[in-house]
């Protein structure tokens, strides 16, 4: 069963040439975790203080807060990058770490072999990205490029190709640290569907974001890391509410509402398009024309089944 669970997780980083002047600026910073000494008197930064997941398939959970609050790091924890240095983290299932979009990409082979090779970073198989390789090709437009390096693509380029690999992967738990921005706003359209559906693939989603659009659309509970804590968790207007103010929650909650109004408009037109495909299969008339004056079935006919197109 794909699950996430972590008690009382510690992540500390020890700082073993920090001098006292340096350390009395981190701590004053607004940024970062809590620094302080250890037994051995080693400068330490809490990165992670006390967190606690209880997470299920079905969890789709974005994490918010400031520059340095924590979320990477809990993204490397949960991954198996970091290990707990007090408390335990225990993680069920595949695990699909996307924190850097360009992390696996080799600046001087070809579009086509970064493709395999950022699919192998992400747990796939060669065989499995030959077989996605025209479906990446086309999503990411970037035509005879794909044949040229990458150190010719611009960021935007670069960008395209690694969303069109990280977005056919199959995960179990999807690891994802937000790192779009420099491509334009008709793609950004064509990506954030791709998002979606690789989302709905994932059995369970943990999105860092800066994005409140991002969190509407992809997450239905939020948590807010502040200086490595869980500061509140809950439904992403809530959490949104609780770390930015009641305007960025109305825009969330707006955000929201339009998504359910758009859901339920494309169910009722799915169910028009699905009544309206209902044909006569015995060899009469199609598409409710039977005569009026027919009480079913005529003489010779076989059994009457239905069907849709």
């Amino acid at each position: 069963m794909v699950a996430i669970d972590t008690y009382n997780a510690c992540v500390d980083f020890p700082i073993f040439d920090a001098k006292s002047r340096s350390m009395k600026k981190a701590v004053l910073g607004a940024a970062g975790g809590v620094v302080g000494k250890n037994d051995h008197d080693v400068v330490i930064v809490d990165a992670l203080r006390d967190i606690n997941l209880h997470l299920q398939e079905g969890d789709r959970v974005g994490l918010v807060g400031h520059n340095g609050a924590g979320k990477s790091t809990l993204l490397r924890l949960l991954s198996g990058i970091y290990e707990p240095t007090r408390g335990s983290a225990v993680i069920d299932g595949r695990v699909a770490p996307v924190f850097d979009l360009g992390v696996g990409m080799d600046p001087e082979i070809s579009g086509y072999e970064n493709i395999i090779i950022r699919g192998l970073f992400l747990g796939q198989t060669r065989k499995q990205m030959k077989a996605k390789m025209d479906e990446i090709a086309e999503f990411s437009e970037l035509g005879e490029f794909l044949s040229m390096p990458l150190r010719t693509y611009s960021t935007g380029m670069r960008i395209r190709l690694a969303l069109g690999v990280v977005t056919s992967i199959e995960p179990e738990i999807l690891l994802l640290d937000e790192g779009i921005g420099a491509v334009d706003a008709a793609f950004m359209t064509k990506a954030r569907k791709r998002l979606q559906e690789l989302v709905e693939r994932s059995g369970i989603l943990v999105f860092a974001s800066h994005s409140n659009d991002f969190l509407a659309q992809l997450c239905d509970t939020a948590i807010w890391i502040d200086h490595g804590e869980i500061r509140s968790a809950g439904r992403v207007t809530d959490v949104v509410r609780a770390y930015e103010g009641d305007g960025a929650a109305d825009h969330v909650q707006r955000l929201i509402d339009r998504m359910v109004d758009d859901d339920a408009k494309e169910r009722l037109s799915r169910q028009a398009e699905a009544a309206a495909g209902i044909v006569f299969s015995d060899g009469g008339p199609h598409d409710g024309d039977r005569p009026d004056d027919s009480d079913g079935p005529r003489p010779g006919d076989g059994p009457m089944k239905i069907h849709r197109r």
